[in-house]
């Protein structure tokens, strides 16, 4: 199968979604299809293929939220070079400018397209308002999110029943939805493949010992990933227990208002900001903890939730949707609804060892079934749907073109 991705972000950036486009990509090549990725360049502003990975980079402009650049909607020098690839599916990993121009290109050819929705909303709208037109701008939200992923394609996929009871029950959308966990490359997060010279050079980078109990939060430092949360939460363990540390990985719009924050509750020493990391020092960041924390209630998925099990980590998450299915109290973490709640918790496993190896034995087991080939096996099963329905749907139209010409009809 020649199938097409098309992302507003792909490599060097990084996030969840990227690594999780790197992981499809792979998987499927592994199964012998021919894959291709077009996306955003983000470096430059000019049109660049790179022939060996497949990867087709459209220039656009900076969008001013985070890395993200705006494409052209229709780039010609692009379709010349799509049309020869002659693909058999498209895959769209956004709503905006680069999907829109999978939905055109699409149409246009007569492509069956498949589109995975990744992110709620509703729970970023502050970033364009600033907190104005809540409410008319969150129903503008939901018109635009239910014509990209309603109208305009074959079929969809989202991560979670959470995202699944968002189209069904608030947007009352009528379609096939698909529901498919989005996978990872576990095998790239165990221990035996971690380089233990560069994890203790990281150990001793941020002065971190053997007798410090380390909680770890990989993601955006961003309002919506509640991150004060777990900061008021660490300052309560580290009165009691000096050898807490807090390690927070990743960059974002309110980094320096954090860290303003955990200077003013004096707690630098013990709650650490990394700044963003390289892409395959990931891995080693995760096994410098012992326990894996998010309080944040605006996920699809969380990646990193399954990322921190596959390195085996306990997870410690916010009693939300999108981890209920994940996170298993007692086998490879806890759920928690309050900051009182967490800290117990956390306290729990500090001071039984022998329950931290339990749940660290059960995060492991827990990630494998979440592994990129059973991932890409689902999703090539939505592909054949999609172009089963699209083959349905042309000789449906074929028929009723027939039936209005044919001059024997009474």
């Amino acid at each position: 199968m020649r199938i097409g991705i098309f992302t507003e972000t792909y490599t060097p950036y990084i996030s969840g979604l990227v690594t999780s486009e790197v992981m499809l990509k792979n998987a499927l090549e592994e199964k012998g299809h021919e894959v291709y990725v077009v996306t955003a360049n983000l470096q430059t502003f000019h049109y660049e293929y790179d022939e060996k990975e497949k990867v087709l980079r459209i220039p656009g402009i900076p969008t001013g939220i985070y890395d993200s650049r705006l494409t052209s909607i229709y780039p010609i020098q692009a379709v010349n070079k799509i049309k020869s690839w002659d693909l058999d599916i498209i895959h769209s990993q956004t709503e905006f400018a680069i999907g829109t121009f999978a939905r055109i290109f699409a149409k246009q050819y007569n492509i069956p397209i498949v589109h995975t929705y990744h992110t709620m909303y509703e729970d970023y709208v502050h970033y364009i308002t600033k907190g104005h037109f809540k409410k008319s701008s969150k129903k503008l939200v939901e018109y635009l999110t239910k014509f990209y992923c309603d109208k305009t394609i074959t079929e969809l996929i989202v991560p979670t029943k959470k995202a699944y009871d968002l189209f069904k029950e608030k947007y009352n959308v009528e379609r096939n939805i698909h529901i498919v966990p989005t996978g990872i490359e576990v095998e790239r997060f165990y221990s035996e493949n971690m380089s233990q010279k560069r994890t203790n050079a990281i150990l001793k980078q941020y002065k971190l010992n053997k007798k410090d109990f380390i909680g770890i939060f990989v993601g955006r430092i961003a309002e919506e990933k509640n991150i004060p949360f777990i900061i008021n939460v660490a300052e309560k363990i580290i009165k009691d227990h000096p050898n807490f540390k807090l390690l927070i990985i990743g960059d974002g719009p309110d980094k320096e208002a954090y860290e303003k924050l955990v200077k003013e509750k004096h707690c630098e020493k013990n709650i650490i900001f990394t700044g963003k990391v390289p892409w395959d020092d990931i891995p080693i960041y995760y096994h410098l903890g012992n326990i894996f924390l998010s309080a944040s209630t605006t996920e699809t998925q969380g990646l990193t939730i399954i990322e921190a099990m596959a390195a085996s980590l306990p997870t410690l998450c916010i009693d939300d949707e999108s981890f209920r299915n994940t996170v298993v109290d007692g086998l490879n973490g806890y759920l928690f609804k309050d900051e009182e709640e967490c800290q117990k918790q956390i306290e729990k496993i500090m001071k039984n060892k022998k329950l931290e190896q339990s749940l660290k034995r059960g995060a492991r087991t827990s990630a494998e079934k979440h592994s990129s080939k059973y991932f890409a096996a689902h999703v090539l099963d939505v592909y054949k749907k999609a172009i089963e329905t699209q083959n349905n749907s042309f000789k449906s139209k074929f028929i009723n073109l027939v039936s209005k010409v044919n001059p024997w009809k009474k």
